[in-house]
């Protein structure tokens, strides 16, 4: 399915008036799921550190009669993500959905001779830059009367995977967080759950050539965007703390 499309497929603009910040949007899934809730109605904030991946995802959603607008942000930089926000605040007047998508994947290898630089990036990306992009967005959701955090998880976390430790612990760390900052800002309307994907043919699966436990649905980036839209269209006080899979076998 063209994401570009959705809307029009349902015959309505389920995210119209509504602003929604996606870090790693240049590719991939943030790409796919920019496009879809620009046609369902939001203007999108894309975040990403490739400013030629932000402008063409920009372009595209531009072309296609929506409203975006391209934010190179380092996620492990907090100045940097509350800069993102301030953007958005300044372009749009807002921000109501957020997904934390930006997310790193480290070369396999046991944990014995793991590269422990490498180790610590990608828990620097994918937790402290998810953690930098939910705490940074709390105030503006506020000023909204409530929103959607949205967290990129990973069924990695449900079973040990050898070889992908890095991967794997931060994101089990990343949902331990989801859960604890959903409690804290459910007064605030605001609800914080965890998107698992899956395997998706991405550039961090080598396109689909990542062994994965057999039986696995192997996804395009676009299969990815109903359960995103679902998570983006439910009540402002609707499921928090909540972990929504793609994937056939949790462990």
């Amino acid at each position: 399915m063209n994401t570009t499309s959705f809307a029009r497929d349902k015959g309505a603009a389920p995210l119209a008036g509504k602003v929604a910040v996606i870090t790693g949007g240049g590719r991939g899934i943030g790409r796919a799921i920019a496009h879809a809730y620009a046609d369902a109605g939001a203007a999108v904030v894309v975040a990403a550190r490739s400013s030629e991946e932000l402008d063409a995802v920009v372009r595209s959603i531009e072309a296609h009669g929506g409203k975006a607008l391209a934010c190179r942000v380092d996620v492990t930089d907090y100045a940097n993500v509350e800069a993102m926000y301030a953007q958005a605040v300044e372009h749009f007047g807002g921000v109501d959905i957020v997904l934390a998508n930006a997310g790193l994947g480290t070369p396999g290898g046991p944990i014995e001779t793991a590269n422990l630089d490498a180790w610590k990036r990608t828990f620097e990306v994918n937790l402290y830059g998810a953690l930098h992009t939910a705490r940074a967005a709390i105030a503006p959701l506020r000023k909204r009367g409530g929103g959607k955090l949205i967290m990129t998880g990973s069924g990695s976390r449900h079973r040990p995977m050898p070889g992908l430790s890095a991967y794997a612990t931060s994101k089990l760390a990343l949902w331990m967080l989801t859960q604890t900052l959903a409690i804290e800002v459910q007064d605030a309307n605001i609800s914080v759950n965890e998107l698992i994907q899956g395997p998706v043919r991405t550039e961090m699966t080598g396109f689909g050539k990542v062994a994965f436990p057999p039986g696995e649905w192997m996804k395009e980036p676009e299969d990815v965007v109903p359960l995103a839209m679902f998570l983006a269209t439910q009540p402002l006080v609707g499921p928090t703390a909540q972990s929504f899979s793609l994937m056939r076998r949790a462990g």
